[in-house]
């Protein structure tokens, strides 16, 4: 029952929130960050505070510098090391953490990224007192079970094994290692059977003390709560997080520009159709002209009637979808045109989003198309952006990738500031021309031959 309520609960912030937000909109032509505090801890760690009094729940987001960067040999440990904080406390078993919760409907949970690993908890607000001792336990007082640790090491070593059956949710990751190639950039966070296979409880362990850190680490906390209580609640639960002396951590070295196309083609032997990505080095997320370059990938891939899903599913029926995307990372990113078709049509698919792609730059985007795409774009940021959940994350997002809330308050100015001439600067600077870089899974031997026109051959297996 009181999941269900909790559940309720959730769809009136939807409902509530939306409406607020639409209604703002609308009366304003405006699109704004709420009004929030920021303060920190003794212990270093920043706290952003935004009051949304509307519906009784409380979201927490919680974000700390321990992504796959830091690695090392052993791929995968950021992300083990995320979800062994649930793997049981000085306090807490896992058993007690997950009936504790789920008897009050709330909901937590961890996750690692490259380069951040993060701990997402929501729940009503009277169960305030329920929540955080556990929430402190969890940050302050892991003891990564080892028994825990075993059982989710063989099943994420059999989800690796079974993962080369699904070319749609690994070729991201063989992008971005042929992208990167060492640096670190290029490290899959979910790891490699190899290296998953060589962790233990102690690797995580050792990772949490020298990543988890306060002073490095921020909270964001949206919801029903006065302010100056709020402030008081969490410094008396966190100000005791208190961790030796900080690591330096390694700085990330400049990514270098490529000079050339270069292929990568990764043999699936019973593969009957082609995974293909064509991309290059894209934008860290604090650029400038993020929202910008968001309008323009929105004609080129970025929504169903773009110009690549019209061609290559809607005119030519070589794909059931294809689209682009910019990945951002605080120092670096991706940009993307992704799709797949059958193996016979594979070279076909891959001239058509070239050319597609050619046309962005050499006819560039008339007055209609634009406006279509700043209209598009004005309607979809606020609906990301409309719940507490939402606002919390974005918070945390600011800290990490160290950009602020003019990314909000200038949005509306920024999308309608575009004209025709700087939609065309910004394809020209941003969207990739040349050396682009490819990565294909499929059936080699039906494909190694029509695919070296178009860089440097480099070949692999799946496994």
């Amino acid at each position: 029952m009181k999941r269900w309520f909790f559940k309720i609960q959730l769809l009136a912030v939807f409902i509530i929130f939306g409406t607020v937000w639409l209604m703002g909109a609308e009366g304003q032509n405006s699109f704004k960050m709420p009004d929030y505090e920021k303060i920190v801890l003794e212990n270093g760690m920043t706290v952003y505070l935004l009051e949304q009094r509307e519906v009784p729940l409380i979201y927490m987001s919680l974000v700390f510098p321990a992504g796959a960067v830091y690695d090392g040999v052993k791929s995968g440990l950021a992300s083990l090391t995320a979800e062994g904080l649930l793997f049981g406390t000085g306090t807490y078993s896992k058993k007690e953490i997950e009936e504790s919760l789920d008897f009050i409907g709330a909901r937590i949970s961890t996750s690692a990224s490259q380069e951040f690993s993060h701990i997402s908890v929501s729940f009503a607000q009277k169960d305030l007192n329920t929540v955080l001792p556990i929430l402190k336990s969890v940050v302050h007082d892991p003891v990564f079970d080892n028994s825990e640790f075993e059982k989710r090491q063989k099943r994420l070593v059999l989800d690796l094994e079974r993962a080369k059956e699904s070319p749609s949710g690994v070729i991201q990751s063989y992008f971005n290692k042929f992208l990167y190639g060492e640096h670190v950039y290029g490290n899959p966070v979910s790891g490699t059977i190899k290296s998953v296979s060589g962790l233990s409880a102690k690797d995580l362990k050792d990772f949490y003390k020298t990543y988890y850190i306060p002073g490095r680490s921020a909270m964001a906390v949206a919801g029903d709560f006065e302010t100056s209580a709020m402030k008081q609640t969490i410094a008396e639960t966190f100000n005791d997080w208190i961790t030796g002396e900080i690591t330096a951590i390694p700085a990330l070295q400049p990514v270098q520009p490529f000079g050339d196309s270069r292929i990568l083609l990764v043999n699936k032997d019973d593969a009957t159709e082609t995974q293909f990505l064509i991309g290059n080095l894209g934008i860290k997320r604090s650029n400038p002209d993020y929202i910008a370059i968001q309008v323009i990938n929105t004609i080129l891939g970025g929504r169903f009637t773009s110009w690549l899903n019209d061609e290559l599913r809607v005119n030519r029926g070589l794909t059931y979808g294809a689209r682009s995307h910019f990945s951002t990372f605080r120092h670096s990113g991706t940009f993307v045109v992704r799709s797949f078709t059958q193996t016979k049509t594979t070279i076909e698919a891959i001239d058509v989003s070239l050319e597609i792609l050619d046309r962005l730059h050499t006819k560039g985007i008339d007055e209609e198309t634009l406006a279509s795409a700043k209209n598009y774009i004005k309607g979809l940021y606020p609906l990301r952006y409309e719940t507490a959940g939402q606002l919390a994350d974005l918070l945390t997002d600011m800290f990490c990738y160290e950009f602020d809330e003019s990314f909000i308050n200038d949005f509306q100015k920024n999308v309608d500031g575009m004209d025709v001439e700087k939609a065309n600067y910004i394809i020209g600077k941003y969207f990739p021309r040349e050396n682009l870089q490819f990565v294909l899974i499929g059936k080699a031997d039906d494909l190694r031959e029509q695919v070296g026109k178009y860089g440097k051959l480099w070949e692999k297996e799946i496994k």
